[in-house]
Protein backbone atom coordinates (compact mmCIF):
# COMPACT_ATOMS: atom_id res chain seq x y z
CA UNK A 1 0.00 0.00 0.00
CA UNK A 2 1.44 3.35 -1.06
CA UNK A 3 -0.04 6.72 -0.15
CA UNK A 4 1.17 9.56 -2.37
CA UNK A 5 1.06 13.04 -0.81
CA UNK A 6 1.90 15.79 -3.31
CA UNK A 7 3.93 18.83 -2.29
CA UNK A 8 0.81 21.00 -2.18
CA UNK A 9 -0.56 18.87 0.69
CA UNK A 10 2.17 20.05 3.05
CA UNK A 11 1.17 22.63 5.64
CA UNK A 12 3.03 25.90 5.08
CA UNK A 13 3.81 28.03 8.13
CA UNK A 14 5.49 31.41 8.32
CA UNK A 15 5.08 32.38 12.00
CA UNK A 16 7.87 34.96 11.74
CA UNK A 17 9.31 37.00 8.83
CA UNK A 18 12.55 35.01 9.04
CA UNK A 19 11.01 31.52 8.87
CA UNK A 20 9.31 29.58 6.08
CA UNK A 21 8.50 26.04 7.11
CA UNK A 22 6.60 23.12 5.63
CA UNK A 23 5.13 20.68 8.14
CA UNK A 24 4.65 17.12 6.91
CA UNK A 25 2.89 16.15 10.16
CA UNK A 26 0.79 17.96 12.75
CA UNK A 27 2.98 20.54 14.47
CA UNK A 28 2.58 23.80 16.40
CA UNK A 29 -0.69 25.45 15.31
CA UNK A 30 -1.34 22.85 12.59
CA UNK A 31 -3.32 19.84 13.76
CA UNK A 32 -4.84 17.12 11.62
CA UNK A 33 -5.89 14.09 13.66
CA UNK A 34 -5.35 11.94 10.57
CA UNK A 35 -1.77 13.18 10.16
CA UNK A 36 -0.07 13.04 13.54
CA UNK A 37 2.70 10.51 12.93
CA UNK A 38 3.84 7.67 10.71
CA UNK A 39 5.13 4.92 12.94
CA UNK A 40 7.53 6.63 15.37
CA UNK A 41 8.18 9.49 12.92
CA UNK A 42 6.36 12.28 14.74
CA UNK A 43 7.70 15.44 13.07
CA UNK A 44 9.24 16.21 9.69
CA UNK A 45 9.74 19.93 9.11
CA UNK A 46 11.32 21.38 5.97
CA UNK A 47 12.69 24.71 7.26
CA UNK A 48 14.12 27.78 5.52
CA UNK A 49 15.66 30.30 7.94
CA UNK A 50 16.71 33.82 6.91
CA UNK A 51 20.23 35.11 7.71
CA UNK A 52 20.96 36.30 11.25
CA UNK A 53 17.83 34.72 12.69
CA UNK A 54 16.68 31.46 14.18
CA UNK A 55 15.05 29.59 17.03
CA UNK A 56 15.89 30.94 20.51
CA UNK A 57 16.36 28.55 23.40
CA UNK A 58 13.40 26.22 23.95
CA UNK A 59 12.91 22.93 25.83
CA UNK A 60 12.34 19.35 24.68
CA UNK A 61 11.81 16.02 26.40
CA UNK A 62 11.26 12.36 25.45
CA UNK A 63 12.04 12.78 21.76
CA UNK A 64 14.87 11.82 19.39
CA UNK A 65 15.58 14.96 17.31
CA UNK A 66 17.54 14.64 14.04
CA UNK A 67 18.71 17.63 12.01
CA UNK A 68 20.03 17.38 8.42
CA UNK A 69 21.57 20.58 7.07
CA UNK A 70 21.05 20.91 3.31
CA UNK A 71 22.37 24.42 2.73
CA UNK A 72 23.98 26.98 5.01
CA UNK A 73 24.99 26.54 8.64
CA UNK A 74 23.15 26.29 11.94
CA UNK A 75 24.69 27.26 15.27
CA UNK A 76 23.47 24.94 18.03
CA UNK A 77 23.73 25.67 21.77
CA UNK A 78 22.21 23.55 24.52
CA UNK A 79 22.00 23.15 28.26
CA UNK A 80 24.36 20.16 28.05
CA UNK A 81 27.16 22.60 27.23
CA UNK A 82 27.36 21.90 23.49
CA UNK A 83 28.02 24.83 21.17
CA UNK A 84 28.55 23.64 17.61
CA UNK A 85 28.19 24.71 13.99
CA UNK A 86 26.42 22.20 11.74
CA UNK A 87 27.15 22.72 8.06
CA UNK A 88 25.67 21.28 4.85
CA UNK A 89 26.25 17.54 4.69
CA UNK A 90 26.40 17.16 8.47
CA UNK A 91 23.92 15.27 10.63
CA UNK A 92 23.01 16.00 14.24
CA UNK A 93 21.08 13.91 16.77
CA UNK A 94 19.88 15.11 20.14
CA UNK A 95 18.27 12.75 22.62
CA UNK A 96 15.99 15.01 24.64
CA UNK A 97 15.29 12.28 27.18
CA UNK A 98 14.44 13.62 30.63
CA UNK A 99 14.81 17.20 29.41
CA UNK A 100 17.11 19.57 27.54
CA UNK A 101 16.85 23.08 26.08
CA UNK A 102 18.62 24.31 22.97
CA UNK A 103 18.75 27.11 20.42
CA UNK A 104 19.26 26.86 16.65
CA UNK A 105 20.44 30.02 14.93
CA UNK A 106 21.50 31.00 11.43
CA UNK A 107 24.47 33.29 12.18
CA UNK A 108 25.48 33.45 8.52
CA UNK A 109 24.73 35.95 5.74
CA UNK A 110 23.01 33.35 3.57
CA UNK A 111 19.74 31.44 4.05
CA UNK A 112 19.70 28.16 5.93
CA UNK A 113 17.82 25.10 4.68
CA UNK A 114 17.38 22.09 6.92
CA UNK A 115 15.18 19.11 7.61
CA UNK A 116 14.30 18.42 11.22
CA UNK A 117 12.85 15.04 12.17
CA UNK A 118 11.49 13.95 15.55
CA UNK A 119 11.12 10.29 16.48
CA UNK A 120 9.19 8.85 19.40
CA UNK A 121 11.88 7.09 21.45
CA UNK A 122 12.17 3.36 21.95
CA UNK A 123 12.92 3.99 25.61
CA UNK A 124 11.79 6.82 27.85
CA UNK A 125 13.68 8.37 30.75
CA UNK A 126 17.08 8.44 29.06
CA UNK A 127 19.73 10.98 30.00
CA UNK A 128 19.92 13.75 27.36
CA UNK A 129 22.77 13.32 24.88
CA UNK A 130 24.15 14.74 21.65
CA UNK A 131 25.96 13.50 18.54
CA UNK A 132 27.09 15.18 15.31
CA UNK A 133 28.84 13.70 12.29
CA UNK A 134 30.08 14.87 8.90
CA UNK A 135 28.65 12.38 6.40
CA UNK A 136 28.92 14.46 3.20
CA UNK A 137 25.66 12.95 2.01
CA UNK A 138 24.81 15.67 -0.52
CA UNK A 139 27.73 15.09 -2.89
CA UNK A 140 27.70 13.12 -6.13
CA UNK A 141 25.42 10.45 -7.56
CA UNK A 142 26.05 7.48 -5.29
CA UNK A 143 23.04 5.64 -6.75
CA UNK A 144 22.52 3.89 -3.43
CA UNK A 145 20.87 4.45 -0.09
CA UNK A 146 23.40 5.91 2.34
CA UNK A 147 22.51 5.42 6.02
CA UNK A 148 22.75 8.60 8.10
CA UNK A 149 21.03 7.87 11.40
CA UNK A 150 19.94 4.56 12.91
CA UNK A 151 18.91 2.68 16.01
CA UNK A 152 19.62 -0.61 14.25
CA UNK A 153 23.10 -1.44 15.48
CA UNK A 154 24.08 -3.57 12.48
CA UNK A 155 24.95 -0.34 10.62
CA UNK A 156 28.30 1.38 11.22
CA UNK A 157 29.72 4.90 10.74
CA UNK A 158 26.35 6.54 11.22
CA UNK A 159 24.74 8.67 13.90
CA UNK A 160 22.99 6.55 16.53
CA UNK A 161 19.47 7.26 17.83
CA UNK A 162 17.13 5.64 20.32
CA UNK A 163 14.61 4.42 17.73
CA UNK A 164 14.20 1.19 15.79
CA UNK A 165 14.42 3.22 12.57
CA UNK A 166 16.99 4.20 9.94
CA UNK A 167 17.26 7.41 7.96
CA UNK A 168 18.82 7.03 4.49
CA UNK A 169 19.79 9.56 1.84
CA UNK A 170 20.14 8.91 -1.89
CA UNK A 171 21.54 10.86 -4.83
CA UNK A 172 20.10 8.86 -7.71
CA UNK A 173 21.05 9.53 -11.32
CA UNK A 174 18.46 9.60 -14.10
CA UNK A 175 17.60 6.08 -15.24
CA UNK A 176 19.13 4.44 -12.17
CA UNK A 177 17.09 2.40 -9.71
CA UNK A 178 17.19 1.16 -6.14
CA UNK A 179 15.38 -1.87 -4.74
CA UNK A 180 14.78 -1.58 -1.01
CA UNK A 181 13.79 -4.76 0.78
CA UNK A 182 11.23 -4.26 3.52
CA UNK A 183 8.60 -6.32 5.38
CA UNK A 184 4.88 -5.97 6.12
CA UNK A 185 5.84 -5.24 9.75
CA UNK A 186 7.84 -2.18 8.60
CA UNK A 187 6.93 1.18 7.09
CA UNK A 188 8.82 3.22 4.49
CA UNK A 189 8.66 7.00 4.21
CA UNK A 190 10.10 8.86 1.19
CA UNK A 191 10.43 12.62 0.72
CA UNK A 192 11.86 14.01 -2.52
CA UNK A 193 14.16 17.03 -2.28
CA UNK A 194 14.61 17.46 -6.02
CA UNK A 195 14.23 15.59 -9.28
CA UNK A 196 11.58 12.99 -10.04
CA UNK A 197 11.07 9.38 -9.04
CA UNK A 198 8.78 6.48 -9.79
CA UNK A 199 8.19 4.53 -6.57
CA UNK A 200 6.38 1.20 -7.00
CA UNK A 201 4.85 2.61 -10.16
CA UNK A 202 3.79 5.97 -8.66
CA UNK A 203 5.40 9.21 -9.91
CA UNK A 204 6.83 11.59 -7.29
CA UNK A 205 8.11 15.10 -7.93
CA UNK A 206 9.98 17.63 -5.78
CA UNK A 207 8.68 17.80 -2.19
CA UNK A 208 6.26 14.92 -2.73
CA UNK A 209 5.94 12.17 -0.12
CA UNK A 210 5.30 8.45 -0.29
CA UNK A 211 4.11 6.60 2.81
CA UNK A 212 4.35 2.87 2.28
CA UNK A 213 3.18 -0.04 4.41
CA UNK A 214 2.42 -3.75 4.13
CA UNK A 215 4.97 -4.34 1.36
CA UNK A 216 7.94 -6.67 0.86
CA UNK A 217 9.92 -4.43 -1.49
CA UNK A 218 10.11 -0.85 -2.72
CA UNK A 219 11.43 -0.16 -6.22
CA UNK A 220 12.66 3.40 -6.80
CA UNK A 221 13.53 4.62 -10.31
CA UNK A 222 14.85 8.11 -11.06
CA UNK A 223 13.25 9.73 -14.10
CA UNK A 224 15.51 12.75 -13.56
CA UNK A 225 18.53 13.14 -11.30
CA UNK A 226 17.02 13.04 -7.82
CA UNK A 227 17.87 13.58 -4.18
CA UNK A 228 15.59 12.07 -1.58
CA UNK A 229 15.34 10.83 1.97
CA UNK A 230 14.04 7.35 2.82
CA UNK A 231 13.15 6.34 6.36
CA UNK A 232 12.69 2.73 7.41
CA UNK A 233 10.31 2.53 10.40
CA UNK A 234 8.56 -0.06 12.57
CA UNK A 235 4.83 -0.34 11.98
CA UNK A 236 3.93 -1.46 15.50
CA UNK A 237 4.28 0.75 18.58
CA UNK A 238 5.63 -2.27 20.47
CA UNK A 239 8.69 -2.15 18.15
CA UNK A 240 9.39 1.60 18.27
Amino acid sequence: MLQHLPAADRHHAAPAPWLSSYFLFSFADYHDRHNVHFGPLRVFNDDHVAPQNGFPQHPHSEMEIVTLVLDGEVTHEDTLGNRTAITAGEVQRMTAGTGVAHSEMNRQEKPLHLYQLWFLPAQRGLAPSYEQKELNFLSGNSNELVPLVTGQKVLEDVVYMNSNSTVYWANLGAGKEIDFKTFPIRLVFIYVKEGSLVVNGVALGPNDQARIGDENAVRIIAEKDAQFILIDLPASEANY
